[in-house]
């Protein structure tokens, strides 16, 4: 979608969006139509109860300049303390026109008394919402194809430009996201994961490297390759470097599970819903997003992405229920159950980051566990963390971006629910506190004095209904998350 500021309405064929605080005249901010058109707008607004809650809409059409045009009153609440309103505003209006028939929206915002900054995140609500992938639609109904092709922004003010440009930054990390997760297990696996990764953030200066599952077996990451041994689909782990910071500074590590499809190997999930499975590398996605976002915007910080990728399939020569697998850390894992597979590829990834970066943070992502969704359902991810300040970081980031998260227990209480009776440790626990349990396995393989969290996004990265900034689908889920939490903490 395209993107434009301008000082003044223009002129031609479009509609009009006239934002409304709940204390303002609707008569003086619609100023700039006749006097019919204003009666008939406050007729219109009563009939439909248009109260102007924040990201309210009513619309109607009214005679302007000799012409019909659609005219949109949305509603901005009486708060002005609320961070995401602007992108709700955005989104609400692009929910109601994208498959209107319209191709141009103007949004007025003189009057308002709103900055630079606010007006490129109203920006940023429209394209995020207008996101769809229709790659694989051959026959799409007409009324159900998008029309809306451009949003200008009124009376944005000075700076919005620049606001602008960090925030698609942003959007072009969250729609690759949303891209990698939507996308069928049959286009997306590990090695064409890399791929497309590369494609896109090479060009921005990103360093790659890549290991493949001989280098892996040699360095004894033998429970990350224990997941991925029952499929045709090689293993990788994928290594993204953005050095935008002081050479001196220890980078910020992201690790994600990338499980391009998950059976659940031998201990197999059932068929209902499998199909899903495709989006259980969410995490990975949302990690590759953040770097595209760091890299896009030139991040003054250094940023190391991790993906460790692999596809969990049920052939003959798959891992076994029972079976004892050796990690990279040395630690024996048997495994009680393959389907508790997204560990297992972590707990390599995270020791080899450790032992090859030294970072002081690490933070994973993943959709680890469904007793997550259980817990939080979709409205929080859940977050676990060794380090009180780094948990307070992530929440504050998740605050202000609207990837919420919510701290949950790990300690020596659920540690010792993981002991196995043959090796150091099993992949699963008891079924109560399934989260924690994974949680606290993860952090058996955290090394002394670095700052980890770990995010459980099962709930978050994908929705059956839509939201404010997305459709039904893939929603992009941590990668705003993880950018702000480098713009806010760690960049110089």
């Amino acid at each position: 979608m395209k993107i434009s500021f301008a000082a003044q309405r223009p002129t031609g064929s479009y509609t009009l969006a006239i934002p409304l605080w709940s204390e303002d005249m609707l008569a003086d901010r619609l100023s700039g139509l006749g006097d019919g058109a204003r009666a008939l707008a406050a007729g219109a607004a009563q009939a439909q109860r248009f109260e102007r809650e924040a990201a309210s809409v009513a619309e109607l059409f009214v005679e302007d300049n000799g012409g019909a045009r659609r005219l949109l009153l949305v509603g901005l609440g009486g708060s002005r303390s609320d961070d995401a309103l602007f992108e709700k505003v955005g989104g609400a209006l692009t929910a109601r026109l994208l498959a209107s028939g319209e191709t141009r929206l103007v949004v007025d915002l003189s009057g308002l008394g709103i900055d630079a900054a606010a007006a490129a995140r109203l920006a940023y609500g429209a394209s995020a919402r207008a996101w769809r992938y229709d790659v694989y639609r051959t026959k799409l109904p007409r009324k159900q194809k998008p029309t809306l092709e451009e949003v200008v922004i009124v009376g944005a003010g000075e700076g919005v430009e620049a606001a602008w440009e960090r925030m698609s930054a942003l959007l072009a990390g969250v729609e690759f996201t949303r891209e990698l997760v939507t996308e069928p297990a049959n286009i997306i696996f590990p090695v064409s994961f890399v791929e497309r990764c590369r494609s896109r953030l090479e060009p921005l200066g990103v360093e790659f490297e890549v290991l493949e599952e001989e280098q892996m077996r040699a360095l004894g990451m033998l429970a990350l390759l224990g997941v991925g041994q029952g499929s045709q689909q090689p293993s990788r782990l994928l290594v993204m470097r953005w050095n935008g910071g002081a050479a001196s500074a220890k980078p910020v590590v992201f690790v994600g599970k990338g499980i391009t499809f998950d059976t659940g190997g031998i201990s197999i999930k059932p068929a209902a819903g499998m199909e899903a499975m495709k989006w259980d590398m969410g995490g990975a996605g949302a990690v590759a997003g953040a770097m595209l976002a760091i890299a896009g915007r030139k991040a003054k910080a250094n940023v190391v992405g991790i993906c460790a990728l692999a596809e969990n399939m049920p052939d003959g020569t798959a891992q076994r229920p029972g079976d004892v697998v050796t990690s990279m850390s040395g630690q024996t894992i048997e495994v009680i159950n393959t389907d508790a597979e997204g560990r297992l590829v972590l707990c390599d990834a995270i020791t080899w980051a450790q032992r090859n970066i030294r970072p002081d943070v690490l933070v994973d992502l993943a959709t680890l566990t469904g007793a997550m969704i259980i817990s939080l359902g979709h409205e929080y991810a859940g977050l676990f963390s060794n380090d009180d300040g780094l948990a307070a970081q992530l929440q504050a980031a998740g605050q202000a971006t609207g990837d919420r998260l919510w701290r949950m227990p790990v300690g020596e209480n659920y540690d010792k629910l993981i002991d196995s009776p043959i090796a150091d440790i099993k992949n699963v626990g008891p079924r109560e506190g399934g989260s924690i349990t994974a949680a606290t396995f993860l952090q058996r393989f955290v090394e002394p004095g670095v700052k980890w969290a770990h995010l459980d996004v099962a709930g978050t990265v994908w929705s059956d209904k839509a939201g404010h900034l997305h459709d039904k689908g893939a929603t992009g889920y941590g990668v705003a998350l993880l950018d702000r939490l480098i713009a806010d903490n760690f960049e110089r």
